[in-house]
């Protein structure tokens, strides 16, 4: 079974609550018939959409290639978080690359974040970035933790955009029991994915960026050029650009290797009118230190989002029953409250939460696996892919450097060993190790 297939309608956005107040309904043409372009990039979501305009700003021809809809995968469907640095902490990154890489890499990360508020601001996107994450901690030790990290950020890095919170100064921005404190990271922010997503295509459309939904690649040969072929029609490019994500399947066998889909779900409840109060007390996002994390926030029309559990298989569960159980966790006196959309969507893993660039072929780029931290190193990625396709690859080689290991017995065991894992963390969740 094919993810692309498996959960959703031929050629529609999944029924979320982004699907309902997207920017436009525009759809582009099918591919048909032999084509040429200086690169072909496999992909329309953050990482796809932002390599295309970037290589178009350069001069280069570009085909985009989407079997369903521009935004169709995790690109319109998250959370619409965009965090600071790298999906890893820097201690972390300090302890398994060194301290100079570590600050190149966060370095890239925070380049990652002022890059999507640079895309929405030049090309005139109808997206806000509201700023503001917050924290939630539920053990002493993950609050002394998060503490020491603002700490460090402040001290070693120059970031003071991270302040330490106790569990009333918590309380005051999200007011539940379920936490001891945390802190608020006013640098990083959030916005609505699949409207960045279709603001994206409408500005590479504008720069010369051909786009084709409906366009499931099913072979390519390799060579130079190397073909891309669809149902109707195929590509031929000088590069290829792989930036598919979860939905990858075989396309790129060293890369699904190392990169596992998993499924995540999002709930979105009725408005809730003066009812916000019990919920947020300021426009930010929140996420948890769960394992499987909880993440949430307001829409535009003060409805919360919350996002929650998990999944390893091609089919969906009961979304409402799967994120309403962590939901009334956090908030016990939103059981009468009504949802009214419920979705769910395939992102990627690695091992070590990384990234992972590669070259599948000599002369093709992937990046994917960005592990929930997607909105901002997803685009960042398609610029850096860009780069490389232009000669530039310094960055592109920097991250490669750091591939994630491989599943162990690679791309056809990595499902039932991560399942079992999960399932193991999972019980600490529930025990609050």
């Amino acid at each position: 079974m094919n993810l692309l297939f498996a959960n959703d309608r031929k050629g529609e956005h999944a029924p979320s609550y982004y699907a309902a107040t997207a920017l436009t309904d525009r759809r582009w043409p099918e591919l048909e018939g032999r084509h040429r372009a200086d690169v072909c990039v496999i992909g329309g979501g953050f990482t796809g959409l932002s390599a295309a305009l970037h290589l178009a700003e350069r001069g280069f021809s570009v085909t985009l290639l989407e079997a369903h809809r521009v935004g169709f995968g995790a690109s319109g469907r998250n959370g619409g978080q965009v965090g600071s640095g790298q999906r890893l902490e820097q201690d972390d990154l300090e302890a398994a690359h060194g301290r100079e890489m570590a600050r190149r890499l966060w370095d890239i990360g925070e380049e990652a974040k002022a890059l999507v508020r640079d895309l929405i601001a030049r090309h005139e996107i109808p997206v806000t970035f509201h700023p503001g994450i917050a924290h939630a901690c539920r053990t002493k030790a993950e609050l002394a933790h998060s503490h020491r990290m603002a700490e460090k950020l402040a001290r070693d890095y120059g970031y003071d955009q991270v302040t330490p919170l106790d569990r009333d100064a918590l309380r005051a921005i999200l007011p539940s029991e379920a936490y001891l404190g945390g802190d608020i990271d006013r640098g990083a922010g959030h916005l609505h994915p699949l409207n960045f997503a279709q603001g994206l295509a409408l500005a590479c459309a504008k720069a010369g960026v051909t786009i084709h939904e409906g366009s499931l690649v099913h072979h390519i040969r390799p060579g130079a050029p190397v073909r891309v072929q669809t149902r109707h029609g195929h590509v031929e490019a000088d590069q290829l650009i792989f930036a598919a994500n979860g939905y990858l399947g075989d396309l790129a066998p060293p890369v699904a290797a190392r990169v596992m889909p998993i499924n995540n779900f999002i709930v979105a409840t009725e408005p809730l009118g003066p009812r916000v109060a019990e919920v947020l007390r300021e426009n930010v996002a929140v996420a948890d230190t769960k394992f499987v994390v909880n993440y949430w926030r307001l829409s535009e029309d003060n409805r919360l989002l919350f996002g929650g559990g998990e999944s390893y298989g091609y089919k969906f569960p009961d979304i409402v029953a799967t994120v309403r159980k962590p939901m009334l966790e956090v908030y016990p006196s939103l059981a009468d409250v009504k949802i009214d959309y419920a979705w769910g969507g395939t992102l990627a893993i690695t091992r070590s939460r990384m990234p992972c660039f590669a070259r599948p072929l000599k002369n093709a780029f992937s990046a994917s696996g960005f592990s929930g931290h997607g909105v901002a190193m997803g685009t960042m990625a398609g610029k850096i892919m860009a780069e490389a396709v232009a000669g530039q690859a310094e960055r592109f080689d920097l991250m490669a450097g750091i591939a994630p290991p491989r599943f162990p017995g690679g791309a056809l065991l990595r499902s039932p060993l991560l399942v079992a894992a999960m399932t193991w963390f999972s019980m600490r969740d529930r025990l609050g190790i």
